[in-house]
């Protein structure tokens, strides 16, 4: 059984309560909107007591009707690691991480792009478009070839060529814009409009959001549904840390959780649009060059949304540049076995940069998601580490005394 749910504007008060009708953005003020649920004690029954695995898990606080098919691959359940290293160097009494790198296209964008494809399935639309900087668009292709959904894809031609590729391994029809993700987002949109294709946009498709809230609920369920008091995510749209602070918001007012935590927002000071405006008050474009491309955004695109629960949450940003981004890449990897792309590395940066400005507490409990795997870009952990160690060259005669030299004197020639 499935709640009751409209869609709403948060700034207008315009409402949608119809669930078979396509709507974007607000017809009354072109905000995004957002699915508003009935958070009622018998739902809250319902979710403790769900079984299941997986998205299916959740199913009773998503907006999909009851016979809804499931997709034939395992969307969440990643891991969340207790840290004690990461605990230890940032002095914080519990680090945690949440490694969403470990989903089917290794981002967490399949969160959003699983319940966006089930939307389109309930409408009847099997060709489905979207703009992205590549994680998006490569879950979309990937999940869609699961369930036989065509997709058309906008990505900016400067896109990792490993995302890319994903994109292209999967089936996806993919146009390489010669410009900016703000560009190819505006095309897709037109795409839209023009041939009436179904469109998974961030922020633009307010069921993204949805997808991208049970991650809250994962983390609840994971902790003994006692959350953590400081939740850092690494901000480009804007879309991942308004619905994974929407899911924390739904289980307090269900009573499944006592409070919602501190959402943090790491950002680039190359693509800082929104940690501008909580200081500013107006989301204003800036001009993105940050190397972290998944969170390299002019404008955000559900910045509004993100700025509004960054705020209900007494949240803040953090602002990082990009050589801290690409040292935590190794710095996460060796403190906690985690191999992360650079926009998820930015909320490890983020860690560090906040223990040593002393903005949380050294007694707070901090979650850093990881929202995507470095293999992702290879070329950007090949960079991170340049000046940290390289492979040693040996022949075969010699290698065996340098492993001799390296036990007793822990150098390298």
């Amino acid at each position: 059984m499935n709640p009751a749910w409209r869609r709403s504007c948060r700034f207008c008060g315009f409402s949608e309560p119809r669930p078979d009708r396509i709507v974007y953005g607000c017809p009354s003020c072109g905000k995004n909107l957002e699915v508003v649920f009935d958070l009622t004690k018998p739902l809250a029954r319902r979710v403790r007591a769900r079984r299941g695995c997986g998205l299916d898990r959740w199913r009773d606080v998503l907006p999909l009707r009851a016979d809804t098919p499931s997709i034939p691959l395992l969307i969440g359940d990643t891991p969340l690691y207790d840290s004690a290293a990461l605990a230890k160097d940032t002095g914080f009494r519990r680090v945690m991480v949440k490694d969403d790198g470990r989903l089917p296209s290794a981002s967490f964008k399949d969160r959003a792009s699983s319940v966006a494809i089930l939307r389109a399935l309930n409408l009847n639309r099997r060709r489905v478009v979207a703009a992205s900087t590549g994680n998006a668009a490569a879950s979309l292709a990937c999940l869609s070839a699961a369930v036989g959904v065509r997709t058309l894809i906008f990505v900016p031609a400067a896109a990792p060529e490993a995302k890319i590729a994903q994109l292209l391994v999967f089936g996806a029809t993919v146009f390489a814009v010669d410009g900016t993700y703000d560009d190819a987002f505006d095309l897709s949109v037109k795409a839209t409009e023009t041939f009436g294709l179904y469109n998974r946009n961030t922020g633009l498709n307010p069921f993204t959001r949805e997808g991208k809230k049970i991650c809250a609920y994962e983390i609840a369920e994971q902790m003994g549904w006692n959350v953590p008091e400081y939740v850092i995510v690494a901000t480009g749209d804007g879309n991942i840390i308004s619905g994974v602070a929407k899911g924390f918001f739904e289980l307090k007012t269900l009573g499944l959780t006592r409070r919602v935590p501190r959402m943090i927002a790491a950002q680039s000071t190359r693509s800082n649009a929104i940690a501008r405006a909580l200081k500013t008050g107006r989301l204003r474009p800036v001009r993105a060059t940050t190397v972290a491309d998944s969170i390299s955004v002019d404008l955000p695109r559900d910045g509004d949304l993100a700025v509004d629960y960054i705020r209900r949450s007494d949240g803040f940003a953090v602002e990082v540049t990009d050589a801290e981004i690409l040292a935590a890449i190794p710095y996460l990897a060796r403190k906690a076995g985690v191999f992360a792309e650079p926009a998820a590395a930015c909320a490890a940066a983020a860690l560090r940069r906040a223990a040593r400005d002393r903005c949380i507490p050294r007694t707070a409990s901090v979650l850093c998601l990881v929202s995507g795997n470095g293999l992702k870009d290879v070329k950007s952990a090949k960079t991170s580490i340049e000046k940290l160690s390289r492979p040693v060259p040996v022949n075969r005669k010699s290698a065996l005394k340098h492993v001799e030299i390296f036990l007793k004197t822990g150098k390298t020639p």
